[in-house]
């Protein structure tokens, strides 16, 4: 599992995912608010398993 995400991108994907289950945790949001718990886990990884389907890459280029 080779990491395509950039640092941005998994930092929006962490605090989208704290804030849907902070919603979710408050009882503001439904139970759907706990899907959160995946753009959280996707940004610990560093690789989104759509990325590659969509030919998407994020991540810096190393030289």
């Amino acid at each position: 599992m080779k990491a395509n995400m950039g640092s941005l991108d998994r930092a929006v994907r962490a605090i989208l995912g704290l804030a849907l289950m902070a919603l979710a945790a408050t009882g503001t949001a439904g139970w759907w608010g706990w899907l959160g718990i995946l753009p959280l886990l996707t940004a610990f990884a560093g690789f989104c398993p759509a990325y590659p389907l969509l030919g998407i890459n994020t991540c810096a280029k190393r030289k």
